[in-house]
């Protein structure tokens, strides 16, 4: 039987969440049963679900595209999840990461130090890029990288919707969902924020900011899997106190979100050092109970001894995000 688990890829909807956002959201919506009354609750049906798949504690972050609404949106969200967090009706269960305004590097550095040092949060959860389609490793957004390092907490990059002139680059001779699909969920999401971190690591802010701790989703975002040809390839792309190698091993986290095979973990078990994975779900675009037999095959697997198991159900989380997952008395059924 799996360990307790605490997973920090799970999503809400706040009551900040302008129209046009559930628009974005028409494909999973449309496919996934229930899934929009599921991002409302923070409570009642939230703790059923866990408990259900084992989840222990729950790092809570806000869903894809509020990261490009206004700093009063992400604000009005933070306080929201933190009232959750500290309501009698879920005691020790929930923690969370912060959404921020990406928008304005100076907005999303101040919201993130107010989320931490007043609202107890474990971190922050991005959207990968601004509404403009924008990365982060430009000089605009060193006082937001500055803050993240200083008060020593990750930030989570989640995938995003494509800004509009990106979203034409996936249109092809196929339907628009397919074309909807593919640029996100389908593939675009994860080449994208897998390209972010490169893009990081090429612009030297590893070397600016060496403490910095990014976390990346849904099995690494396809950079373990192309890990050899990076660390070959990156070493034309200029001058660096630590190769990409050493950035990916001591500054890199990643989170089984969503990729419910073995498979990719037989790649990321030789290549990636065991207390930089973390299980993770993607609640609710993802089921807890999925998860929980994904741990079950691994359990089984024998990739995996039963200390190292115990570190990416929760050891790993523990020590990154400095919480403590509750004991099983406190919260199974």
């Amino acid at each position: 039987m799996p360990p307790p688990l605490i997973a920090l890829e799970e999503h809400f909807f706040s009551s900040a969440v302008p129209p046009s956002l559930t628009t974005l959201y028409s494909e999973q919506l449309k496919h996934l049963p229930n899934v929009h009354a599921n991002l409302l609750s923070l409570t009642t049906t939230r703790l059923t679900h866990m408990n259900a798949g084992g989840i222990a504690l729950q790092i809570v972050s806000h869903a894809p595209g509020l990261s490009s609404c206004p700093p009063s949106a992400s604000r009005a969200a933070n306080d929201q999840l933190h009232a959750a967090i500290t309501s009698p009706s879920a005691p020790n269960r929930l923690a969370g990461l912060a959404v921020l305004c990406m928008d304005s590097p100076p907005d999303a550095a101040s919201e993130l130090r107010r989320a931490v040092t007043s609202l107890h949060f474990v971190g922050a959860l991005v959207d990968n890029t601004s509404s403009a389609g924008h990365f982060f490793d430009g000089p605009e957004y060193d006082i937001f990288w500055s803050a993240a390092e200083e008060l020593d907490v990750p930030v989570y990059l989640h995938p995003t919707f494509p800004a509009p002139d990106a979203a034409q680059r996936y249109q092809g001779n196929y339907s628009d969902a397919a074309a909807r699909s593919l640029a996100s969920s389908g593939m675009g999401w994860h080449a994208e924020t897998g390209m972010h971190v490169l893009r990081l690591f090429a612009s030297g802010l590893f070397d600016r900011r060496p403490r910095l701790k990014v976390i990346v989703g849904h099995m690494g975002e396809m950079i373990p899997f192309m890990l050899e040809r990076i660390c070959v390839l990156s070493r034309r792309w200029g001058e660096y106190a630590r190769d990409f190698r050493t950035v990916y091993r001591e500054n890199i986290w990643i989170t089984t979100s969503g990729v419910w095979s073995i498979d990719p973990m037989r790649c990321i078990l030789a290549n990636t050092p065991i207390d930089r994975i973390l299980y993770s779900v993607d609640y609710p675009f993802q089921q807890n109970e999925v998860g929980l037999q994904w741990m079950r095959d691994l359990e089984e697997s024998g990739l995996v001894d039963g200390e190292q198991l115990k570190a990416i159900a929760y050891g790993n989380a523990e020590k990154l995000l400095r919480v403590t997952a509750p004991k099983g008395e406190e919260w199974s059924s």
